[in-house]
């Protein structure tokens, strides 16, 4: 399928006509031709399709769509039919009225089409350049991020339930694509264990007895495929087979199958156990002592100066079982390519490091408003304790100096961490002699050897930990760094106004795609519902207990907004404000 683009593009007179008549104050659809005249041009995907074959619908027009079923949160099949029956889609997509649309798979061909690369990224960026162009988002504002847990499309399966339906999966894989590996091996019973989806609960029937057949039947036809490894390429499900089978199962020195535990041969961590044998990057993962789920981890970034309506900038999906620190130099190097790039980006604990900091503030001009972790020693949590503070650091002699004067005898470092996101570490050592005698010895350190050790981090690093500890604390940073909160209302705008708590799909790829197209939405959404710039804000109604004062000719605080303010005749005279109590709200 080659793209062939539709030159001059403009909505039919008559489907103009009939979606004015029909929505005289226009529908969300609507607004994306009218206000910014399609989000897309076929042009813009020109590399994602070969010149050279036959002409195929516009990648526009389904990307278009696309949006508007995650607007609406439609299904693929529930999108066809708007395309051919909705008059708001038709002029959308400035298609004719006797237009019969598309079928409904190819959605899920472009879904495919954009999970490849960085391609869904690609299409975000396409539509904040028409929003930039527009005038609806800016450069060198402020920005806010935050991260949520996403829900794998898959069963919650006990590690027997596990290996079961991995064995399951792969038969089926083999039965679909290499029937006569099948014939040489299947056994009858295998039809009774394996022919249907596995519900075996928290507590089985012989549980061993189930371990330990499961184990054989997956360890005998994975001998099999290995044996005919010229004539049969494993497939995804095969491989999932294996990896479940390796990290549940052991071969001890007898060639016996023995089933893993904790104490016998060890468990695989949980960022690398497969949850489930459909979707092999989803991952069990944790956040405090109450949310515990399978799947991934999506980063939601948005404007925030108080001025316009937030859009969304920009949106991650990563493993669910890696911090929020790794995602952050993404997120920057992604709103450089938009040219969106934030004045300050507020986050929190999570994404705070030195290392970000230091990296963000010189290559993107970039000031980091977040939380600071405190110094965690025993020192510094004793209000009488030496902490690392008390000592006078001299990086160009290479020596520190305690609170008591001694100078420290050995400088170490920087020594790099196992983290890229931890910053190097400097220590400095003071010996035995130094501080056994020590009258204050008790008060800086408790260790057996009677010597202190003080890590500390490169200079620069130190200066700027030292200032933003200091900040962090001073009314003006808590009133910038309290619009943070506002992200929460943006996640739950994502995961319970677009559904976007449960995957629609299966694999990282796609639910990325899944992520980018609700985040565009969500963008059409806000902006769609902004007010002209000369439109006052409606004011608030009255309730009905106002009504019923206002109708009895009872005086009511000014406070109380509703439509046409209080009236006049029911306003207090001075001396009746001084005796009667002020409602404020």
């Amino acid at each position: 399928m080659s793209v062939r683009p539709r030159p001059g593009e403009h909505v039919p007179s008559l489907t103009a006509q009939v979606a004015r008549a029909s929505n005289p104050s226009g529908t969300t659809a609507m607004w994306v031709r009218d206000r910014l005249d399609g989000l897309w041009r076929d042009e813009d995907f020109r590399a994602w399709y070969p010149r050279d074959d036959r002409p195929g619908l516009s990648p526009a027009q389904l990307a278009t769509v696309s949006v508007l079923q995650f607007l609406y949160n439609l299904s693929d099949r529930q999108a066809a039919e708007a395309v051919r029956c909705r008059i708001d889609f038709k002029y959308a997509l400035a298609l004719p009225l006797d237009n019969p649309g598309f079928h409904h798979s190819v959605l899920s061909d472009f879904r495919d089409r954009l999970a490849e690369g960085d391609r869904a990224g690609l299409l975000l960026d396409l539509a904040l350049e028409r929003l930039r162009d527009a005038g609806l988002v800016k450069e060198r504002g402020r920005q806010r991020t935050d991260s949520t847990h996403i829900l794998a499309a898959v069963r919650d399966l006990t590690r027997r339930e596990l290996v079961t339906e991995a064995m399951r999966a792969a038969l089926e894989e083999l039965a679909r694509t290499a029937p006569q590996v099948l014939a040489e091996l299947v056994i009858e019973e295998w039809g009774e264990r394996y022919g249907r989806p596995v519900r075996l609960g928290k507590n089985p029937t012989h549980p061993k007895t189930r371990i330990n057949r499961t184990g054989a039947d997956a360890h005998l036809l994975l001998m099999h495929l290995h044996q005919r490894r010229p004539a049969s390429r494993p497939g995804p499900q095969v491989k999932a087979l294996r990896e479940v089978f390796v990290q549940n199962y052991l071969i001890d020195e007898r060639d016996r199958i023995r089933w893993r535990t904790p104490e016998g041969g060890g468990l695989p961590p949980s960022g690398t156990t497969i949850v489930s044998p459909y979707d092999l990057q989803a991952r069990y993962s944790r956040r405090g002592h109450a949310t515990r789920w399978k799947g991934y981890l999506t980063h939601i970034t948005e404007t925030c100066d108080g001025d316009g309506i937030n859009v969304i900038t920009d949106v991650a999906t990563t493993e669910a079982t890696g911090s929020d620190a790794h995602a952050l130099p993404g997120i920057h190097h992604r709103l450089t390519r938009r040219r969106l790039l934030p004045a300050e980006h507020l986050i929190d604990s999570g994404y705070t490091t030195l290392v970000h900091q230091e990296h963000a503030a010189r290559e993107h001009q970039v000031a980091l408003v977040g939380p600071v972790g405190v110094n965690p020693t025993r020192q510094h949590r004793d209000q009488g304790g030496f902490s690392r503070d008390d000592f006078l650091i001299d990086f160009e002699r290479r020596q520190v100096t305690c609170p008591q004067g001694q100078t420290s005898r050995s400088w170490y470092g920087p020594y790099p961490t196992s983290s890229p996101q931890a910053a190097p570490l400097i220590v400095v050592k003071f010996t035995k002699s130094q501080c056994g005698p020590c009258p204050a010895r008790t008060r800086c350190t408790g260790s057996r050897a009677a010597s202190r050790s003080v890590g500390f981090p490169l200079k620069d690093l130190l200066d700027l930990q030292r200032r933003t500890r200091a900040e962090q604390d001073s009314p003006s940073r808590r009133r910038i760094y309290a619009v943070r909160s506002g992200i929460e209302g943006t996640i739950n705008e994502f995961a319970h106004g677009h559904e976007m708590r449960r995957c629609r799909y299966r694999g990282l790829d796609k639910t990325h795609v899944q992520h980018v197209l609700t985040a565009i939405a969500v963008n059409i959404e806000r902006l769609c519902d902004q007010l002209p710039p000369e439109a006052p804000r409606p004011p608030r109604p009255p309730t009905t207990f106002q009504t019923y004062l206002d109708q009895q000719g009872i005086p009511r605080s000014r406070s109380w907004r509703s439509v046409g303010g209080c009236s006049p005749s029911f306003s207090r005279s001075p001396t009746e404000s001084s005796s009667l109590p002020v409602v404020t709200t």
